[in-house]
């Protein structure tokens, strides 16, 4: 029996009755109107990390977190060479913050500008991907712990992009749903639950929203929207990031090392064309399913607490 409580966007409580859209809710709808701990999707299981380290893994299929802060943009990162799950982690070759123009510190800046990158263009990765990948930065405290730490999370582009089915929602549609309510909803304000697509055969999630924050919540999360912790959390830095995952290839199962988007392969040259921040990115036809074998059970706010003692 499903343990999942419905969402009423009518049931509005005080906080949210006179609401605008935040700059937080702005950044994830896409254009309406260092050493911190994060949490990552590797082999489809959430699992929660400090130091480069895995502190634990959740068994469930979900999890419910609060957004606190948002990158205004997608971002981009783009990986030289062929993919190796025993290489150490390394700084991509190129990347960008603002999806529009390489970071100023990549060491290897594979064009002027993110619009007509070769590396952006479908085919210059595997299986007729982009090399360059999309991914959203994203700062999220656990929902049995919204006075905890803030984490930081990345959401690659099959969880960003896409149409909803029912209750199914990448992120963007999830923030676009929350927007169009009457008042509009702000992701701060409400508990979200991450779940993985189980017919995906790399690791892709939904969003949906379980239920409003108390007042005392809320004021709590309010605190981590405007903290040093947030603001780190949703900016790519010029530091060593595992290498993600390619794309997997048709009748072989796939690969899944890290929580970054596909890796890249080096770049066949092709015509550039402008690209529109959020149009969706190439879709890989899936194949079978990998099953990913959790590490451990964990009691998420406790094991978040013991971090500060390690």
């Amino acid at each position: 029996m499903s343990n999942l409580i419905e969402f009423n966007p009518a049931q509005v409580p005080a906080f949210a009755r006179n609401n605008e859209l935040s700059d937080t809710a702005r950044a994830l709808a896409g254009g309406l109107g260092g050493g911190v701990k994060s949490i990552s999707i590797k082999g489809g299981v959430f699992r929660l990390v400090a130091g480069g380290k895995e502190i634990a893994a959740v068994d469930d299929r979900f999890l419910d977190i609060v957004i606190v802060k948002a990158a205004p943009n997608n971002s981009r990162v783009f990986y030289e060479g062929k993919y190796d799950k025993d290489a150490p982690a390394t700084a991509p070759a190129c990347w960008s913050n603002d999806g529009e123009l390489p970071d100023p510190s990549a060491k290897n800046k594979q064009s002027v500008n993110c619009a007509t990158c070769p590396q952006n263009q479908a085919g210059s990765g595997q299986n007729n991907s982009r090399a360059c990948r999309y991914q959203r930065r994203i700062a999220v405290v656990l929902a049995n712990d919204v006075g905890g730490d803030v984490l930081r999370m990345i959401v690659p582009a099959a969880s960003i992009f896409g149409k909803e089915e029912g209750d199914k929602r990448p992120l963007q549609a999830y923030a676009r749903y929350l927007a169009v309510q009457s008042p509009p909803i702000n992701p701060e304000q409400v508990v979200t639950r991450m779940r993985f697509d189980t017919a995906a055969e790399s690791p892709k999630l939904f969003f949906q929203p379980v239920r409003w924050l108390n007042n005392d919540e809320y004021a709590l999360v309010k605190e981590k929207m405007v903290s040093s912790e947030a603001a780190s959390a949703v900016v790519m830095t010029a530091q060593a990031e595992t290498k993600p995952t390619p794309p997997a290839l048709p009748g072989k199962p796939p690969v899944v090392e890290a929580e970054e988007a596909a890796p890249a392969p080096k770049a066949a040259k092709a015509k550039p064309a402008p690209v529109v921040e959020d149009e969706e990115p190439e879709v890989r036809k899936e194949t079978k399913k990998s099953t990913a074998v959790p590490a451990k059970k964990s009691n998420l706010a406790e094991v978040v607490a013991d971090w500060d003692d390690e």
